[in-house]
């Protein structure tokens, strides 16, 4: 049964129409032509071979071009040394032999007639006095090396004899007197930490944006500053940047605002800085058990309240 089913299935696959084996053969004789059609290829078409006299006669046309071109050009290099050769010219220059006597001269004050001793030429006289007459100066004696078609074999020879001469300065030299002018001292200004605002503030050394609003929250939450040693205890201020701005702060305005103790609320007792929730129901407990208070001093008698904590607190409490 198995076999069966095993050649029925192979017979399905392996069977096919008159029309596919028609075309199974001419695919593959496509095939079978592109592979042949390679090595058919020299059969049927023959490439010309070039002529070894033609290759030959090209090679020699392309060897005189390259010597033509190099001939051109006029700075060739010699192969042992790399040396750069020129083309020789029709006049030799180091066969040039200055004429003329030798003889101790200034180059700033000497006449036509003594260059022409000394054997220039009429052209290198004539630059120089050009030279001269617009402002030019000679300094050293190098200096004459400078001017254009002077040999070099002739300022060698023309060195030696240069004397220049110091140039005198024949204007009256001005003295000038310096005068020390003091600049005022500017005294910084003073800032009110009572009425000061965050420009104010934020002019101070060390002191940025941030800690400048902080300054004035913790001012308002106080009801005021009663004195400027109140600024240290702002959060985040150090200690360091505080001594740098204290010579500034000044306080000229020491209005602040004050709690009635006998009246105000727990909610708004534990909103100041120096009171807080603790010691805001310790206050209300007192009041309920003894009664108004009848002195400011008397909230000492609550035990939180410490000699320290009072002196800080007692600006900002009153009784009325």
């Amino acid at each position: 049964m198995l076999l069966i089913m095993w050649k029925q299935m192979l017979s399905s696959y392996f069977s096919f129409t008159k029309k596919e084996r028609t075309g199974i053969f001419i695919l593959l004789s496509f095939v079978v032509v592109f592979i042949l059609l390679p090595f058919a290829y020299p059969l049927f078409i023959k490439t010309k071979q070039p002529a070894a006299s033609a290759f030959q006669k090209e090679i020699a046309q392309l060897k005189i071009q390259q010597q033509d071109s190099s001939n051109a050009y006029t700075g060739n290099y010699v192969e042992d040394t790399y040396a750069p050769y020129t083309q020789p010219s029709e006049k030799n220059y180091n066969d040039y032999k200055p004429k003329g006597e030798l003889f101790y001269f200034d180059p700033n004050t000497a006449s036509v007639n003594d260059w022409q001793r000394l054997g220039l030429k009429d052209k290198t006289i004539a630059t120089i006095q050009k030279y001269l007459s617009k402002g030019g100066h000679f300094y050293k004696a190098e200096d004459i090396g400078k001017i254009w078609g002077m040999h070099a074999d002739e300022i060698a020879r023309l060195l030696p004899y240069i004397k220049i001469a110091l140039k005198e300065n024949n204007y009256p030299q001005k003295k000038f007197e310096t005068k020390n002018f003091d600049k005022p001292k500017k005294s910084p200004s003073l800032i009110d930490i009572n009425t000061a605002d965050t420009s104010s503030l934020i002019a101070l050394p060390g002191i940025g944006s941030k800690l400048a609003q902080r300054i004035i929250n913790f001012r308002d939450k106080l009801g005021g500053f009663y004195k400027v040693e109140q600024v240290a205890e702002t959060f985040g201020l150090p200690d360091s940047t505080f001594q740098k701005i204290k010579a500034r702060l000044t306080l000229n305005n020491a209005t602040i605002k004050q709690l009635n103790i006998n009246t105000a609320t727990v909610d708004e007792m534990k909103s100041h800085p120096y009171i807080r929730y603790a010691l805001a129901n310790a206050i209300l407990q007192y009041r309920t058990q003894h009664g108004n208070f009848t002195a400011v001093a008397d909230i000492k008698k609550i035990m939180l309240v410490t000699d320290e904590m009072y002196a800080k607190l007692e600006p900002y409490i009153t009784i009325q």
